[in-house]
């Protein structure tokens, strides 16, 4: 049995923005080892007044898009599968993080907000 630790690769992309609304991921690649802690990084910008619904959702390898953690109102907080994100108005971030990442955890995140659901991605690779 390999007892050598592994390793997470996150892979994240930025894409454009619709309707002057717009969601901002962490850019670039991040390794990190297995059982580390995860934060990837999203932030929004918001043309009408309010507070907008935020998402974030999963792509497992072979799977379909999934809906991974929603938050409708500012200041709460919102988890799932060991993940959270805080919806921060003031900081207009919605950052994703996870304790201790695991090579199932291995798939696309994309942050969202209303209508730009397909405009972020960001990739979560584990090596082991």
């Amino acid at each position: 049995m390999d007892s050598s630790p592994g390793f997470v690769t996150v892979i994240l992309l930025i894409l454009g923005r619709t309707h002057g609304n717009s969601v901002t991921q962490t850019g670039g690649q991040v390794t990190i080892l297995e059982g580390g802690f995860l934060t990837i990084n999203c932030t929004y910008s918001v043309t009408t007044i309010g507070s907008p619904t935020l998402f974030w959702y999963v792509r497992y390898p072979g799977e379909s898009l999934q809906l991974l953690l929603k938050v409708i109102t500012a200041g709460a907080k919102g988890s799932s599968r060991g993940f959270e994100a805080t919806y921060d108005k003031e900081s207009t971030s919605f950052h994703l993080q996870k304790a201790s990442v695991q090579e199932s955890d291995s798939a696309v995140y994309y942050c969202a907000l209303g209508d730009t659901v397909t405009e972020t991605a960001g990739e979560l690779s584990i090596n082991s």
